[in-house]
């Protein structure tokens, strides 16, 4: 455990991983046990980050990456938390009195939370967005396709990105929405990838919108994702870290028992050195993502963007690979369901994509250095 932490941070700690050792088991549904996460919230870890004032812990940035780094390193069924964050964060920030009230409240109560931005001709270009808002006498009618969605097939409320205008640069004209995710005129389609039905493609046909569904302010969405990409950045480095560790321990515990030619497959340096490389990468990942998020804490009005890139560069990578090596070091049983590696290197791969992918996230550290 890092040095650094608050008794506070290490009870805390202790307590996530006492719940999950106690109630994460091979039963338990993934990747979100829904059960599981509402017990969770009773506890009021979910809010951990989420300001006093809305009902959250107000513990900061450390905090929900201790949160992040324990849960996924016991491999806790709550897929749906990330997103779920992430998109707190950006109604905590802009969303109106009422959308505070009933989307963070849900939020606490254990409701998963779904944030819109990819669509089939934009992705990492998100000014490259067409999907339609188009005002009406009431409020708003939405027409088009977004897709990658992660957990809005769960969700009770999406934040949507959506464009209201086509004048002035690719970036202006782009508007946040709060929909109901049982809204008339949005059909919700899951995506058969290799981790599951995790994303979703969302069709809306004319689906009305009341006017009072804008969060923020119409037309200023893509400064308003800017100021939450660091956050989300951060929450996916916490994650990824957690992950990262998990795979190390499994790979570390098997080389050590598992014996080839009398003795153990650990001793052998080809195996040895590699395990050292990998120990010194995690020190260095888990230190940096600590670091970065410390930094949050300290300066909560600077958004730490080329930080935050590295640390997510930093835990998605890491993760990939030693998940990777993880299954060559465990032989065929790195590919086995039974040992847990192969689930380990499916949750690592497409962390590289999501939230950012590791080319754009090069390219902002890169801009960082003046390049």
């Amino acid at each position: 455990m890092i040095s650094t932490l608050t008794d506070e941070q290490r009870d805390f700690v202790e307590a996530v991983g006492e719940f999950c050792r106690r109630e994460v088991t091979d039963s338990v549904a993934r990747p979100h046990d829904d059960a599981l996460y509402r017990e969770m919230a009773k506890l009021g870890w979910l809010g951990i980050s989420l300001p006093e004032e809305y009902g959250g812990a107000g513990r900061g940035m450390r905090d929900l990456v201790l949160f992040l780094e324990t849960s996924a390193y016991w491999r806790a069924p709550t897929g749906g938390y990330a997103t779920s964050v992430i998109t707190a964060a950006a109604y905590e920030k802009f969303g109106s009195a009422d959308q505070k009230r009933r989307v963070l409240t849900d939020f606490l109560n254990g409701e998963v939370l779904s944030i819109s931005m990819s669509e089939p001709g934009a992705g990492s270009d998100v000014g490259g967005l067409t999907c339609r808002a188009e005002k009406s006498e009431d409020g708003w009618v939405i027409n088009g396709q977004k897709t990658w969605c992660s957990n809005a097939h769960i969700a009770k409320h999406i934040l949507l990105v959506a464009r209201t205008s086509t004048e002035g640069g690719k970036h202006e004209g782009l508007t946040m929405f709060s929909v109901p995710a049982d809204s008339p005129g949005l059909e919700i389609r899951g995506i058969d990838t290799m981790g599951g039905r995790e994303v979703n493609d969302l069709y809306f046909t004319d689906c009305v919108l009341p006017a009072a569904a804008v969060v923020g302010v119409e037309g200023k969405a893509w400064p308003q994702l800017m100021a939450g990409l660091n956050i989300e950045r951060m929450i996916l480095a916490g994650l990824m870290l957690g992950t990262a560790r998990r795979a190390f321990d499994d790979a570390l515990a098997y080389v050590r028992q598992r014996e080839q030619f009398g003795r153990p497959v650990g001793s052998f340096q080809a195996l040895k050195h590699r395990l050292a490389d990998h120990a010194t990468e995690l020190e260095c990942t888990r230190l940096l993502v600590h670091d970065v998020a410390e930094r949050m804490d300290a300066e909560p009005g600077t958004l730490f963007p080329r930080e935050a890139s590295m640390a997510k560069l930093k835990a998605t990578e890491f993760a990939k690979a030693m998940a990777l090596d993880g299954m060559q070091m465990l032989g065929g049983y790195g590919y086995a369901t039974e040992y847990g590696m192969e689930g380990l290197l499916r949750s690592t791969v497409v962390s590289t994509v999501y939230g950012g992918t590791s080319e754009i996230q090069r390219d902002i550290i890169g801009k960082s250095l003046g390049l």
